[in-house]
């Protein structure tokens, strides 16, 4: 269950307000743990890092903790390694530097942070000319606090252009109307970002905090996360950094999942809209965001390496894997789970089945998906054909983040039904269900607002929309018909606890360095 987190029984709380039988009894039933999905554990930074699909579903497949793309970038600029192989100077040795991602302190795609280092770096080294090509979150941290990010960055701009230094934006818009599209579910995104950025095209501003708060100002019910795309001209109403052939662009995410279709366009593969006359320049990622494919070639920071997964053990004991989701998350069940690694495993022996998403606002079909999900899942579980399986329903994150907590509690209740399809299933067949999540989403829809005076007086003051993840624990439950399976006392349980435990269910030793199994035979 995708972004379903175990939080406070208030109003809230989607997951709480939903009408959730199922979930309800498997919650309270002797056989469900509350399992840690942020920080360290798996492999963030910090206690305050929230969890994120990518690193969940990393955790569940490697069965310990790796190191994830947050904490690498970290130590790398820190440490200045980021700076010290090829990449870099490659890109410095063109024109101007283009420097394009995610202006959040979110910290699960994009960290401003990291920015202001290459920046700082960047006029160090001599760069004569940068142009920020930004995206605004909305999503990760609150839903209109682009100003928070873009006025420090202006004055970090304006503090490191000089007479022969020229730093400033070019371009914006919001995450998900342009250039962060992921699993080729809408290049039109990436197009709308490509013609933003590169061919400046777009509503023409003359700073990105004008065009930010006159977007604000036009419609009071427009978030970060839908912005439409807009160009800082010059007063000959010129745009200011269009990206041109022989430039550098590095784009500063660190994820991978929203990262390699603005890749590829840069790097001219399999592109599937005209790129005009811009298509020989230098482009470098954060970190390479997909190993497999070698997604961009040239990269700053090295992705986590991570080898002997559960998907590995599995095929190498000949089990019978069928993997499905929706297009959103179908990566997740797959590529993630896999240490994101693309493609079949063993083709003879795994099924991947992706069903196409709905091309619509999440909160406007909030059962997306995930009654087709369920059909498909419940014909394998009942065909006798698959030892593992395993689906994503991603509507608690999906809708989560919409911000639309009505909308919310109807995606629960659909996802309630949807585990009592399962439940069935499972118990008409004998297998073991477990009942779990990658982080919380839809338990935690609102958020205090600690500015506020009111706040400050010791009290609540305005409740302000959350739409991005929480820092909560996520539930583990186990459905066990046959009562073959009981839980162990593992310490301080979080999602790598889960791989291990599946490689258990199937019999198979754990490997060298994988955590405990969260169940044991009954004896």
């Amino acid at each position: 269950m995708d972004g379903v987190g175990l939080g406070r029984a208030d109003d809230g709380n989607a997951v709480w307000a939903a009408e959730t039988p199922v979930l309800d009894e498997l919650v309270n039933s002797d056989t469900h743990r509350a399992l840690i999905a942020h920080g360290p554990p798996v492999g963030l930074p910090s206690l305050s890092d929230m969890g994120n699909s990518e690193v969940g579903h990393n955790a569940i497949g490697a069965g310990r903790t790796f190191s994830q793309g947050a904490a690498l970038v970290d130590s790398a600029l820190k440490s200045e390694s980021a700076f010290q192989g090829d990449s870099w100077p490659w890109l410095l040795s063109g024109g101007t530097l283009h420097l394009l991602g995610l202006l959040s302190d979110g910290n699960v795609h994009a960290h401003t942070q990291h920015l202001f280092a290459i920046l700082q770096r960047a006029a160090k080294d001599g760069v004569k000319t940068i142009r920020i090509h930004l995206l605004t979150d909305g999503r990760d941290v609150g839903e209109r606090t682009a100003l928070e990010f873009i006025q420090p960055l202006e004055e970090l701009l304006k503090s490191l252009s000089s007479s022969s230094r020229d730093y400033a934006i070019a371009s914006g818009g919001g995450r998900m109307n342009l250039t962060m599209d992921r699993y080729d579910a809408d290049w039109a995104m990436v197009e709308r970002g490509w013609n933003c950025h590169v061919h400046g095209q777009g509503r023409q501003f003359s700073s990105a905090s004008i065009a930010i708060q006159t977007l604000y100002d036009e419609d009071p019910q427009l978030t970060d996360q839908w912005l439409p795309p807009f160009v800082i001209t010059n007063k000959e109403r010129q745009p200011i950094g269009r990206i041109s052939n022989g430039d550098g662009v590095l784009f500063w995410n660190f994820r991978g999942d929203r990262s390699i279709e603005i890749s590829k366009a840069f790097e001219g593969r399999d592109v599937p809209f005209n790129r005009g006359s811009t298509t020989q320049v230098r482009f470098a990622g954060m970190m390479q965001y997909d190993g497999d494919q070698q997604i961009p070639n040239r990269f700053l920071v090295s992705p986590p390496a991570i080898e002997s997964t559960v998907g590995e053990h599995l095929v190498a004991a000949r089990q019978k894997i069928f993997a499905i989701s929706e297009t959103q998350k179908f990566g997740h069940v797959t590529y993630f789970f896999n240490g994101n690694r693309s493609g079949y495993l063993d083709p003879s022996l795994e099924v991947y089945e992706e069903i196409p998403s709905d091309r619509v606002p999440f909160n406007q079909a909030p059962g997306m998906q995930a009654r087709a999900i369920t059909k498909r899942t419940c014909e394998a579980i009942t065909s006798g054909s698959f030892n593992h399986i395993r689906l994503n329903l991603p509507n608690g994150d999906m809708v989560g983040h919409t911000g639309d907590f009505d909308a919310t509690v109807l995606a629960m209740e659909v996802v309630d039904r949807c585990l009592g399809d399962l439940r069935a299933a499972i118990e008409q067949v004998g297998g073991v269900l477990l009942v779990t999540a990658d982080h919380g989403n839809a338990e935690q829809m609102y958020e205090w607002d600690k500015k506020n005076q009111e706040y400050k007086r010791g009290k609540h003051g305005e409740r302000i929309t959350k739409t991005s993840h929480s820092l909560n624990p996520i539930p583990f439950a186990v459905v066990d018909p046959m009562n073959r399976w009981c839980l162990t006392d593992v310490e301080d349980p979080n999602l790598t606890h889960i791989g291990s435990t599946l490689l258990t269910l199937a019999g198979i030793e754990l490997p060298r360095g994988y955590v405990p199994s969260l169940l044991e035979p009954l004896t």
